[in-house]
């Protein structure tokens, strides 16, 4: 059986119209589902769960496609449609695990007439009906349902604000000095005789990391670091004091303890002692590394006594050129976008043994966007769409958005990947974050054959999620691999030698960058732990403790962390991931990353399982052994050569 793909409009006229007939379709069958388990027919354990199934698809259906075109449609009649529209999801969705009749049936079945699959399927619903509140009083599930009708507005608010203020400076000509020609010729004087840098990635990257101006990189970082400020501090306030709220009711010390009660890590207190072991592990690295950024600083500018962001990757930069003799200027020239994107193409599909056939005709939301069926030994698996370069109205950071759920003989699994990158030559950087999104997007394809939706794809604990991610990654620092698509204007290939030196150069900074990852992780959880009267107050506070870079004064980044609506109180996630990430690594022969043994047996045990079993499972099946700490302390301890 070969279902087919999901057909977008041909007409940009009739985007909304399509948006909103395929929500309600969606709605409609997941309503009549649900009807239908509660009719008094009696059904068998797996009858009861097949119908829940059906339902599950028909709302992640609807839930998917408004989910992605809030974010990314160019239109902001067809944004704000899908807003609307996912609200109205929620609903449905918190309608049914509040629902005692449905609660009555799926407990009633028998969980000894199913297979494990089945069994851990029927476990996961009964879960998520204890943790909605399902066996409250009438009054506490009102008050639920309004929470989560509540915080779904403002999750999407939260969001909006960042999408939509677009911040810039307006500099003279000579003010963009040290920054690339490219850059420069991208970025024109206007007829006042300025040049305007705006807060999107491909313009604030460049200019944090080569303008010499100090005062002018300081100029950018505030507004960066301003953005959605004053508008989502208040959005933000409300969000944390909901979810507190909704954690209390079901019977949660706090929000972090209601979230991290599904996730590899536990409970909210190994969370925090999370946060502190890590620190503590990159104490000694962190401070030899700030040690001689701060001392680089300290050449051209004798009184400094610290850094902040405005200066950090712009000393970073002059390091690693200095110290280590790569200069990202030199090493950009290599990583022009469309030999990147084909390089990732033909590094995966080496990889994980997949074919990417391009679409040529079919319909898209943005003329940027690109698509292409995904095929493993001749069988369809999927499709993939990339929409890769900023514009207005859309998402800012960079993501894998689910579009269609796969499931076994029904539907083939759909990903869109959405990110924010210069139309000409990349940063290696870029690079990086490239490999590292796709890595989410290949994750939900090959892990689409499931026959539970709720198991599908991207679908195991979030706390794992951003591992086999972080493992791609170390597949755009080989020589060898670079090479292949890496080339300058001339046609030559990234010398094996810089690559090598970019990699030595690369591990200049980790500790100081782990501690601001912990800085990030700490503002998630502590905000959630305990929701503060002054959210700027309390991000410094956290900044002072975790990071080794100062707080820059007058800004307030918590206002644009788009992390805390999606990630709420999980950020370390990154962290626990990475962990994971370097011990999945190790399995690989870093002389040969394509080696097909290692690389299929990876893709058949961890990535094709979905959340078909635990993470912790899947990661020992493909290791032979539970994983460890040991990987990622040998490498934060290592220092750069």
């Amino acid at each position: 059986m070969n279902p087919a793909p999901l057909a977008f409009p041909s007409d940009p006229a009739a985007w909304a119209d399509w948006l909103g007939d395929t929500a309600r379709s969606g709605l409609e069958t997941a309503r009549q589902l649900i009807a239908a388990l509660t009719d008094g027919t009696e059904r068998g354990a797996l009858a009861v769960l097949e119908l829940w199934n059906d339902a599950d698809i028909a709302l992640r259906a609807a839930d998917s496609i408004a989910g992605l075109l809030a974010e990314v449609h160019p239109q902001a009649t067809v944004r704000e449609l899908a807003e609307a529209q996912s609200q109205e999801i929620s609903k449905v969705q918190t309608e049914r695990t509040q629902n005692r009749e449905l609660f009555a049936v799926v407990n009633a079945t028998d969980p000894t007439d199913l297979d494990a699959d089945a069994a851990r399927f029927r476990d996961r619903i009964l879960r998520d009906f204890r943790r909605s509140g399902v066996d409250q009083s009438d009054e506490v599930r009102a008050r639920l349902r309004d929470i989560a009708e509540r915080l779904t507005v403002l999750d999407q608010d939260f969001s909006r604000n960042i999408r939509e203020d677009v911040r810039s400076v307006r500099l003279t000509p000579e003010r963009l000095a040290g920054l690339p020609a490219d850059y420069v010729e991208a970025h024109p004087v206007d007829a006042d005789g300025l040049v305007t840098i705006t807060t999107d990635y491909p313009d604030v990257i460049p200019f944090r990391t080569f303008a010499t101006d100090a005062a002018a990189r300081r100029e950018l970082t505030v507004e960066f670091l301003n953005r959605a400020w004053p508008a989502n501090d208040p959005v933000l306030t409300e969000m944390l004091q909901l979810r507190r709220e909704q954690a209390q009711l079901v019977g949660y010390e706090s929000w972090p303890a209601y979230d991290a009660d599904v996730k590899m890590v536990g409970g909210a207190k190994q969370i925090a002692d999370f946060i502190e072991k890590i620190t503590e592990a990159a104490e000694s690295a962190g401070r030899r590394d700030y040690g001689e950024l701060l001392a680089r600083r300290q050449r051209d500018d004798p009184t400094a006594t610290a850094l902040d962001s405005a200066d950090a990757s712009y000393y970073g930069e002059l390091i690693r050129r200095e110290r280590f003799s790569v200069d990202a200027q030199q090493v950009r020239q290599y990583f022009d976008f469309g030999r990147v994107r084909a390089g990732l193409l033909e590094v995966t599909s080496r990889l994980f043994g997949i074919e990417y056939r391009e679409l040529t005709d079919t319909p898209v939301w943005h003329e940027d966007v690109t698509g292409y069926d995904v095929l493993l030994d001749g069988q369809h698996l999927g499709r993939i769409y990339l929409d890769l370069h900023p514009r207005e109205g859309k998402y800012k950071h960079a993501a894998q958005f689910d579009l269609v759920v796969g499931v076994t003989d029904r539907q083939l699994p759909e990903g869109v990947l959405v990110c924010n990158f210069p139309r000409g030559v990349m940063e290696h950087s870029d690079v990086v974050t490239l490999f590292h999104e796709f890595g989410h997007l290949v994750h939900h394809v090959l892990g689409g054959r499931q026959r539970w939706a709720r198991f599908s794809g991207v679908a195991t604990e979030w706390d794992f999620v951003e591992a086999p991610s972080q493992m791609l990654e170390e597949w755009a620092w080989d020589a060898e691999i670079l090479g292949s698509f890496a080339t300058n204007a001339a046609g030559e290939a990234i010398p094996a030698a810089l690559v090598e030196r970019m990699r030595a150069a690369h591990e200049f900074g980790k500790g100081y960058a782990v501690r601001t990852q912990m800085f990030y992780a700490a503002i998630s959880y502590g905000l959630h732990a305990d929701p503060p009267a002054d959210n700027t107050a309390a991000v410094r506070a956290a900044q002072e403790r975790y990071d080794l870079f100062r707080y820059v004064d007058g800004t307030h980044f918590h206002a644009s962390f788009g992390h805390l609506a999606g990630y709420t109180s999980a950020y370390y996630t990154y962290m626990w991931s990475l962990v994971i990430a370097k011990d999945l690594f190790s399995a690989f022969d870093p002389a040969d990353l394509f080696d097909e043994t290692v690389a299929h047996r990876y893709r058949d045990r961890i990535l094709a399982r979905g959340g078909a079993a635990d993470a912790a499972d899947l990661v020992a099946d493909f290791l032979g052994r539970p994983f460890s700490f040991d990987a990622y302390a040998e490498w934060l301890d290592r220092p750069a050569q």
